[in-house]
């Protein structure tokens, strides 16, 4: 299924684009402070850095971990080495195919939509009709298959973070390695989720507008959570020797401080307009 999100990829391609011009705008982009520009930025960081992974990731950990017989807490405290580095190695992989991908779904929609004038799009239907009669029937046929396999992917992780995070607040049981009759609640949040998600294509509400300004909202909740990550993970009382390097610590409060500062402008721009 992953390898779906691929056909992205060479729709990009099939919709030839100026590659001299690809380039340019690349590494010398264009920015503004107004407000669209900026609700933008912090849905594109929104959806890249996204609160509800952290909620996913952190609990797909430990059921892994549960997974290998280390069911008491006891047992699940600390990590060695090698696990560190599988995990890190996990999550940059992970990163540069899921950016990459990213960067080519927003170019073919440059390349083609924007570039002709069409960005008032209604659903993935209308995304793949506009883009046939401008690059053709493989380009809008790829989408199409980038577009279900990336929805088919994203609901399971959607619904189960919203999942996880309702049965923290509730201490339920949890966990995908559970069987249903042993986490009611957790599995009917999931479907619940689902269903929730299922009737807004009947309810009048545009669907690509509900997934632009989830991902602003996601965009201004998760500086403040990263705020509280950062701190942890300095933090030597809850991580011992683990504690963040340089290069770590760097990067992490660059993307905070980017994160807060999009989101302080953007909140600011709206107070203005």
């Amino acid at each position: 299924m992953t390898l779906a999100l691929l056909a992205y990829i060479g729709s990009a391609f099939f919709a030839k684009p100026d590659w001299a011009q690809v380039l340019r705008g690349t590494f010398i982009p264009t920015f503004s402070l107004d407000a669209k520009t900026l609700a933008t930025l912090v849905a594109l960081l929104g959806t890249t850095i996204s609160p509800y992974l952290f909620f996913w990731q952190a609990s797909e950990e430990v059921e892994e971990e549960i997974s290998t017989g280390r069911k008491r807490l006891w047992q699940r405290k600390g990590a060695t080495t090698m696990e560190l580095e599988y995990a890190a190695a996990d999550t940059a992989v992970g990163m540069f195919f899921s950016n990459l991908v990213m960067y080519f779904i927003i170019l073919a929609t440059a390349a083609t939509l924007f570039q002709s004038g069409k960005t008032d799009i209604h659903s993935a239907t209308d995304a793949a009709d506009a883009l046939r009669p401008l690059a053709g029937d493989a380009a809008s046929f790829l989408l199409a298959i980038g577009l279900i396999g990336s929805g088919l992917l994203a609901v399971p992780i959607l619904t189960g973070s919203a999942a996880y995070a309702f049965a923290e607040i509730g201490e339920w049981k949890a966990g995908l390695n559970e069987k249903p009759n042993r986490a009611k609640q957790f599995y009917a949040t999931i479907a619940g989720s689902t269903l929730v998600g299922m009737l807004i294509n009947f309810v009048g509400i545009n669907p690509i507008d509900a997934l632009y300004w989830t991902a602003v909202i996601n965009g201004l909740i998760a500086p403040p959570l990263l705020i509280v990550i950062m701190l942890i993970s300095n933090n030597k009382e809850i991580m011992g020797r683990r504690v963040n390097g340089l290069g770590v610590n760097l990067l992490g409060w660059i993307t905070t401080l980017t994160m807060l500062a999009a989101s302080i402008g953007l909140i600011v721009t709206w107070g203005q307009s």
